[in-house]
């Protein structure tokens, strides 16, 4: 009886060792993360946070950013941070966090003297013009791509020139909706050719027609004119054909789209930057 007893309590050894074993490893798992800028003031935590974005280490800079925000809550350097951050979410590819933030700003500090570079920014962000690899190859611009954001982004940028005309960021906002602008027409003259080029010459009519109609002033009227005379000579509507050529040689004499037609340029239709 008694090695019986002793073989069991030995039996239980290892299990007991184990499960100590298992209870500290668990203890040092569920330990509080050490926060390494504990003992950082406001100032040190923005410039190391500024120092994190300027290196490309954006998770990092917008980590710092925020713990700043709630550091410095209720001051000037609070706000700038929130800037910070946003313009980081941009820079690191996330457009949805940088408008939020950006949004949030503007709600919290509707009378910030860096409220027309929260517009800017917004603006920017939406802007995106940076294809990347595809676009590059494909020789896409921005006229070819979803317009809402494209949308977006000019009405943030006429809010700045509007409420801010002499803001350092007005010249180049103004220029940026100049762009905007030109890209929405030309996305209308880009289904419009499409349309005619398959023959469906009745929906070109209708898209080169909403061209001209919503925006009269831009390069892109051009084509959207000989499309439509091209696509009612198609049609057999002669009369509505020598019209449309009529009023695209008054506005654009000389036309090269008369006498090279519809053909893809090698680059870009037309930039600013």
């Amino acid at each position: 009886m008694k090695s019986r007893t002793l073989s069991a309590a030995f039996l239980r050894r290892p299990l007991l060792g184990t499960a100590l074993l298992v209870a500290l490893l668990g203890g040092c798992a569920s330990g509080p993360e050490k926060d390494v800028t504990a003992g950082w003031s406001p100032n040190k935590l923005y410039a190391e946070a500024m120092d994190e974005r300027a290196a490309g280490n954006y998770d990092k800079a917008i980590q710092y950013f925020e713990k700043l925000e709630g550091r410095a809550a209720g001051t000037p350097l609070a706000q700038q941070a929130q800037l910070e951050k946003a313009y980081a979410h941009y820079k690191n590819g996330e457009p949805a966090q940088a408008i939020a933030t950006l949004e949030r700003f503007m709600r919290l500090h509707p009378a910030s003297p860096a409220l027309d570079y929260a517009l800017y920014l917004k603006g920017l962000v939406n802007f995106n013009d940076n294809l990347g690899l595809f676009g590059f190859l494909s020789q896409q611009d921005l006229s070819e791509r979803d317009q809402k954001a494209a949308k977006d982004s000019f009405e943030a940028f006429k809010e700045l020139v509007e409420r801010f005309p002499d803001s350092r960021y007005a010249p180049d906002a103004r220029q940026r909706m100049v762009y905007i602008v030109n890209a929405l027409a030309q996305s209308e003259v880009h289904i419009a050719r499409y349309y005619h080029r398959r023959g469906a010459h009745v929906a070109a009519i209708n898209r080169a027609q909403q061209a001209i109609r919503d925006y009269p002033n831009v390069p892109a009227v051009e084509e959207a004119l000989y499309i439509l005379y091209k696509s009612y000579e198609a049609l057999g509507m002669e009369e509505q054909a020598r019209d449309a050529r009529r009023v695209l040689e008054a506005n654009f004499p000389g036309s090269v789209f008369l006498t090279r037609g519809l053909q893809r340029d090698s680059g870009p239709w037309w930039k600013l930057w």
